[in-house]
Order: C-alpha cells, then structure tokens, then sequence
C-alpha cells in the first residue's frame, strides 16, 4: 500500500529542525511501511492479542484463535460474540484479553468500531481515537499505531511511546527521557509530519 502523503514533502519540512535534520541525515530513506487491513476489527483484535507478549507467542495464539472457526478467513463479530469464552482461554487468550475480544466485537456489531476501512478514512484522528478507545482493552497507543501504520496517517505523534521518547533523548542529546507533555509540546513544530518524525526517533534507537 502507498502512503497516502510524499514523504520528500514531509523530509523537507522536518529538516528545518536542526537535531531532527541530523538524525534523518543518519538514518537515511523514510521507509515507513503500511500494513494492511481486513477491517478495523481485525486489526484491533490483532493489537489485543498482540499486546504484552511476544510476537512469536502472539502469532501462534492467533492461529490458534483462527482455528476455532470454519473456512480461511478470520472470525467476524457474530462468531466472536458466539464462540465460549473457555474455547477463546482454551486457544491461549488470557482472561483480560478474552473480554476485550468480546467488548470489542459487541462495539463492531453496535457501529461504535466502523466496519470498514474506508468509514476510517472518512474521520479525523481526535474522533477515531475517541470512538476506538471506548473498547475494553484499547488504548490510545493502540489506536495512533493503527493510525500510522494502518491508515496513513501523516500527523500522529505518540508521546507516551517508550521507543519514540528514547529517540528524541538521543537525537537531542538530552540525559534524561523527555516527559509525554515535553514531548508534544517540543512536537507541535514538526506538524503537519509528526509520524514521519515518530519514525525517526524510532530508528534512532537502532543507530
């Protein structure tokens, strides 16, 4: 999938911040890759299962999971809301997330998570972070990493991120982690390309 802003716009407006120059400098192409979406509900059970563990946990508890139903496809709302939660815990979901799960298709079915991808991209990211977050177990990290990666979004700047707070300590040569409210005060002057800085901070981390 393209991304649906140029990032040589974005670089070029960075750059007028000088550590954020330096860093981008070192780092090298912006090669933010966008991942795909079989429907908002997906990607978010995804996140729920993916949160707090492994990757390579996780992957064998979601094939897991797609193994309770029929066919290839994964599980719709209907089937999640009909399947036993003991069947869920039985494919190694824990407690928390099971509920989560369950919130989380009742809000699918109710129109509270839009069925469709195309319904995101229609909204603005204060009301899909408003409307994503009443599900159990979604937080606003979640939704901006959705926001990002899923959908493209070209200003989203996760303060409370671990990995994006240590890359601006680093790219700005500072001896202590910047405070979420540091951070997005610092950010406002990378906007409208704060995810494209996000990235950045991310790789400064690997330098």
């Amino acid at each position: 999938m393209s991304l649906p802003y140029d990032p040589d716009v974005a670089l070029a407006a960075l750059q007028a911040d000088p550590p954020l120059a330096r860093l981008i400098e070192q780092v090298g192409p912006f090669r933010l890759e966008m991942r795909s979406m079989i429907s908002p509900f997906q990607a978010l059970m995804s996140s729920i299962i993916y949160q707090q563990i492994s990757g390579k946990a996780a992957a064998t508890i979601q094939r897991r999971v797609h193994a309770l139903f029929p066919g290839d496809e994964p599980p719709d709302p209907d089937e999640i809301l009909a399947i036993s939660e003991d069947a869920l815990r039985g494919a190694g979901m824990s407690r928390p997330k099971v509920a989560a799960v369950k919130d989380l298709a009742a809000k699918a079915l109710d129109g509270v998570v839009p069925p469709a991808r195309s319904h995101l991209t229609e909204m603005d990211n204060d009301e899909i972070i408003a409307r994503l977050t009443t599900v159990r177990g979604i937080g606003r990290w979640t939704v901006e990493m959705l926001l990002i990666f899923h959908l493209g979004r070209p200003d989203v700047l996760p303060v409370t991120d671990l990995g994006v707070r240590k890359g601006f300590m680093i790219a700005y040569d500072l001896d202590d982690l910047p405070t979420p409210t540091e951070l997005a005060e610092y950010g406002q002057r990378w906007q409208p390309y704060r995810s494209v800085a996000s990235w950045y901070l991310w790789r400064a981390n690997d330098l």
